[in-house]
């Protein structure tokens, strides 16, 4: 193999990690890769260059090699193009967990984040939250009932030591670490979705 070819391989495995890293990981984010995604930046800079180089020695009639052209195009779409499925992917994760977590991303999952992914989501979840507050006359809140429920109160168990909870009906909870309660549901989804509770089946 020559040293082109192994050069365009080197990119092009490089560029496919992005993506591998994202389908190896279906159901957790990994965390952003800024490394790779770096060198997959500085090698599209690097071809683009080259290829700038060839041209502008063809419109100035100097000696040149076209050959390479179209492969370091080819090169530079195929990178940008497992760069954008990379991407894609983790914004749409990201919105995910919003639903899944609500306002509040656990701990595991914001140290994954870039500073971006997480203007992303703050915005993201500003966003919902406005439009919520403007369905009806008192807001509606998206995130609960996203099923059916089988019965309005529901058996549940505190994973951690929460403190002093509320319900719609003005009840006061405490909620310490592996004590038992029956709740409304549509007052707890959210802390069983933030992990505070759990189902107790």
């Amino acid at each position: 193999m020559s040293s082109n070819d192994q050069q365009r391989g080197g990119v092009a495995d490089k560029a496919l990690q992005l993506v591998m890293e994202m389908k190896r990981n279906p159901d957790v984010l990994p965390p952003y890769n800024a490394d790779l995604v770096r060198q997959c930046q500085k090698k599209i800079d690097e071809l683009f260059h080259k290829n700038a180089a060839v041209v502008e020695r063809m419109r100035n009639g100097l000696d040149h090699d076209p050959s390479l052209l179209q492969p370091r195009l080819a090169a530079m779409c195929h990178i940008r193009r497992c760069m954008m499925a990379y991407v894609n992917e983790r914004k749409n994760r990201i919105r995910s967990f919003r639903w899944r977590y609500g306002g509040a991303l656990p701990a595991s999952v914001r140290n994954a984040l870039c500073e971006a992914e997480i203007q992303f989501f703050n915005e993201y979840s500003s966003t919902l939250a406005r439009f919520q507050s403007n369905l009806g006359e008192a807001g509606v809140n998206l995130l609960l009932h996203t099923a059916p429920p089988k019965t309005l109160f529901v058996q549940v168990r505190t994973l951690e030591d929460y403190g002093e909870f509320e319900t719609s009906d003005g009840t006061q909870v405490q909620l310490t670490k592996d004590s038992l309660h029956s709740l409304p549901r549509q007052d707890c989804e959210m802390l069983i979705r933030q992990g505070v509770l759990e189902l107790v089946h």
